[in-house]
């Protein structure tokens, strides 16, 4: 899993020949001063050698430091010296184990397919549903194109807002903009950032606001190129205002934004050894510098490099979790360093619940809930509750962790 790599002979000497050319190039410099004082060389004015001696020297601080930089990065221990520590497992003996919170919610609700649930700023869970429409065999021809337009958007409030309290609906939007609603996601400036399938397009919505500010692929328009978007599945926001979008069904790549909504990386790509198939969920760990992938059909979570913190490490190989009994998984989400993923129908002996995964060591440490076909999880940023969504039956989960 480890993003360090010990580097081959050929790197080592050539840090030792960059260690030489430094002392020689410093010998030099000493030589040429000492040569200047005695005469031996043109003269030249004091400034020019005041510059000369401080863009040489600035320049050798660079290239020492760069030097320090990278060997700090791929040092590895030599035969005989301390090995490197394992990885600190302490906090997997007991971690959070979610517990479904009974009677909520106290109301009786007609979702359509629930396919995504996050919360908001007041820590109330929103939901992102269907109403009346579903997703059927039927609902794109073989090129990945639309075949409802006409029917027009969906007319029911697609965007719910649920009191965490009592379940019951306190805020309704949405209604006459989405065809097909897949993923959802609020960052912590309250924006809304949102994935409809079948426009093939990803949008942030202010708060507050009916019309997005940005707009990402273009209207029932699949495609592979820079601009545009194939069904795209889900968002993870991070605090810098970086956008990663999993695209999704068709493509099965990730694409990263900046906050103006430029494009300024793809997952994955050469020399990343990487294979995706449906990144259908993400969740970003950004203490470890990781964007977590529920990775569907190879039936693995993935965590490559984010890249938030520096580009270093970006293409290195992906801390991966799959077990036998992970099966399709559906949506990941971020519990400190933990990851927290739901799996949906996969096989008769592959139950349907949730898992607790831990991806510095690469492991599955717990096991938890029951469900039938789950979409989307997500936590309250305090921890104080987590929130599972299913598409069939369709309903909400509310979980305590205790």
């Amino acid at each position: 899993m480890g993003s360090l790599r010990r580097r081959d002979d050929g790197a080592v000497a050539a840090g030792g020949c960059g260690l030489i050319l430094l002392f020689v190039l410093l010998c030099g410099a000493v030589g040429s001063v000492r040569a200047m004082s005695h005469g031996l060389v043109p003269r030249i004015l004091p400034r020019e050698a005041e510059l000369l001696n401080s863009n040489f020297f600035q320049r050798m601080r660079e290239m020492i430091m760069e030097r320090a930089y990278e060997d700090a990065l791929n040092e590895v221990p030599n035969e005989g010296s301390q090995p490197m520590k394992p990885v600190d497992t302490s906090h997997l003996d007991s971690p959070p184990k979610p517990r479904v919170v009974e009677n909520w919610p106290m109301v009786s609700h007609e979702f359509g397919q629930v396919t995504a649930v996050s919360i908001n700023r007041e820590g109330n869970p929103v939901i992102f549903h269907r109403g009346r429409r579903v997703w059927s065999a039927e609902s794109f021809n073989e090129t990945n194109h639309f075949q409802q337009i006409m029917e027009g958007p969906i007319e029911d409030s697609t965007i719910l807002t649920l009191s965490a309290k009592t379940g019951e609906v306190i805020d309704e939007s949405g209604g006459g903009i989405f065809y097909m609603p897949h993923g959802m996601t609020i960052d912590r400036n309250g924006n809304m950032w949102l994935t409809d399938v079948a426009l093939h397009q990803a949008f942030k919505f202010m708060p507050n606001h009916d019309y997005p500010s940005i707009t990402i692929g273009r209207r029932f328009e699949p495609g592979s190129s820079r601009s545009h978007l194939c069904k795209p599945t889900a968002t993870a926001v991070a605090t810098t205002g970086e956008v990663f979008i999993a695209d999704g069904y068709c493509n099965s790549r990730i694409l990263k934004f900046n906050a103006a909504g430029r494009l300024i990386r793809t997952i994955p790509q050469p020399p990343e050894f990487l294979s995706l198939q449906v990144p259908h969920g993400l969740t970003l760990l950004e203490h470890l510098d990781l964007i977590c992938i529920a990775d569907r059909e190879n039936m693995r979570v993935v965590c490559p490099k984010a890249g938030l913190k520096s580009s270093f490490g970006e293409g290195t190989q992906a801390a991966t979790i799959q077990e036998p009994d992970l099966g399709h998984v559906y949506d990941v989400a971020a519990y400190g360093d933990l990851v927290y993923a739901v799996n949906g129908p996969t096989a008769d002996m592959i139950p349907v619940r949730g898992f607790t995964i831990d991806p510095r060591s690469e492991t599955i440490i717990d096991h938890w809930g029951k469900f039938e076909n789950p979409h989307s999880i997500a936590f309250c940023p305090n921890g104080s509750a987590m929130y599972v969504t299913e598409i069939g039956p369709n309903k909400v989960w509310k979980f305590e962790l205790v």
